[in-house]
């Protein structure tokens, strides 16, 4: 009976020993089938000269390969038209008075977590190429960095190499996650080719003035997004040489808009509003198109997601893995925005909110003319820039409108984007349209209360800090 009693007992820890051993192996191949993650993000990019978003410039066609291949986002959009800022709600899955970043250049909270940690405890490892802004303090920002990319997104040429990037892919089992951070097409606009494009054939979007220094400015860069354009067609031809396209979620994101007056460092669309195309062979339905809102806040919560994590409390993005999937057509009511002006240029809070259709801006310090450093710099001599340039026309009747509009803001603005797209009329006196009004300027003083934001008086300078390591 003894003798019986230890055979089975033997018997029970080998059949223990082989269910514990075929867990492993199966969570093993469970971890090995996640989907890598290739994201390439682009540096000041005007999302509208994309051809697959209606740019009738050039033909972007390894980015249109991949609208055709996958999702096509209409309505992504930047909290903060910065590089920081947006870069940092983007890693970290928080707004920017939350992260810390709510001005450009101003460093994140040193106490915070980003993708960098979510995915790496998912068994990802998380790897970075190309511009390096927000990469430190490193305990926040746990990276891979991956040479290969040009990391300073100022630089007059952007010359890069596959090699590093092609091993990082290639030389472990672990999953990875890893970000293509392109300069193109951020000014000086140095690289690319011009003879491409000719100046007089271009058509303009319709809140500049047509100006020859402006005519001659967008050639450069629109050969910058070209070079842009071929980086992703290589980035995917590695993957596809490699085999690492069969089981890889390729992302395509735009950033924020351009570095010309009325884009980037605003609120209006052509500032805040982004592209994002994501590729992922048999879950992506090719040539799908959403129109769900979605801010760069959701895109971590998202990852989390795809790598099969529960939701991180705490974060302000929310996953729009379902819109992904085609379960859901939406995935939040509202987008916000928020801009500090501060260091470039004079004080000059603005904070935003808009729905599908309706924008809403409120100009926290209207009394005072909007002003930044690079566009509009006072102490420049030379005015032969695209901002002076539309200064100084006194032959399009337009020019003094446009540029009036830009400098001298009233309290508040409110377009209907559907019927005006590069808000240019502004309906906030209009009585139709109170309620309207009333209701978003509601959800948006919810949300600054929700986020600490004090408003007006965030927009001040702050002691430097020692660089974080």
């Amino acid at each position: 009976m003894l003798k019986t009693f230890k055979i089975c007992i033997v018997l029970n820890v080998m059949l223990s020993l082989g269910a514990a051993v075929a867990t492993a192996a199966v969570a093993s191949a469970t971890d090995s089938k996640k989907p890598n993650i290739v994201i390439i993000m682009a540096d000041d990019l005007d999302s509208r000269q994309l051809s697959c978003y209606g740019g009738q410039n050039l033909n972007t066609t390894h980015i249109d390969a991949l609208a055709k291949d996958g999702l096509k986002f209409h309505n992504l959009f930047t909290s903060e038209a910065m590089c920081v800022p947006t870069r940092a709600s983007l890693f970290t899955g928080l707004y920017p008075v939350r992260h810390g970043s709510f001005q450009n250049h101003k460093p994140v909270y040193d106490n915070l977590k980003s993708v960098g940690h979510y995915l790496a405890d998912l068994g990802y490892r998380v790897g970075l190429t190309g511009k390096d802004h927000v990469t430190k303090p490193k305990s926040v920002f746990p990276f891979d960095i991956v040479n290969g990319f040009e990391p300073n997104c100022v630089a007059l040429t952007d010359e890069y190499r596959l090699d590093d990037v092609k091993q990082y892919i290639t030389t472990s089992d672990k999953p990875y996650c890893l970000f293509v951070m392109s300069i193109n097409p951020h000014a000086p606009w140095t690289v690319g080719d011009t003879t491409e494009f000719d100046a007089a054939k271009l058509k303009l979007p319709a809140n500049w003035v047509d100006t020859p220094v402006t005519r001659r400015q967008f050639v450069k860069y629109l050969a910058e997004v070209r070079r842009l354009d071929d980086q992703v067609g290589e980035i995917n031809a590695l993957l596809k040489e490699t085999g690492q396209d069969k089981n890889t979620i390729l992302i395509f994101l735009g950033e924020q808009g351009a570095q010309f007056p009325g884009a980037k460092w605003n609120l209006y669309d052509t500032g805040q509003r982004s592209s994002m195309l994501i590729k992922w062979p048999g879950k992506v339905k090719p040539a799908s198109e959403t129109k769900a809102l979605v801010q760069y806040e959701d895109i971590t919560p998202t990852l989390i997601d795809i790598a099969g994590g529960k939701p991180v409390a705490g974060l302000d993005g929310r996953s729009f893995l379902p819109v992904i999937s085609g379960k859901n057509k939406e995935a939040r009511n509202y987008v916000y925005g928020i801009h500090n002006n501060i260091p470039e240029g004079d004080p000059y809070p603005i904070r935003s909110i808009r729905d599908h259709r309706y924008k809403l801006i409120l100009n926290l310090a209207s009394d005072k003319p909007y002003y930044n450093r690079f566009m509009m710099d006072r102490n420049r001599k030379d005015r032969n820039t695209v901002w002076f340039s539309w200064v100084d026309d006194t032959a399009d009747p337009k020019a003094k409108a446009i540029t009036s509009r830009f400098e001298n803001r009233p309290a508040m603005e409110f377009y209907d984007t559907e019927q005006d797209p590069f808000e240019l009329k502004n309906l906030a006196a209009d009585p139709q349209y109170a309620q309207s009004i009333a209701g978003l300027r509601t959800a948006l003083e919810g949300w600054m209360k929700q986020q600490g934001d004090e408003g007006a008086s965030l927009d001040k300078v702050y002691p430097k800090k020692q660089e974080a390591k």
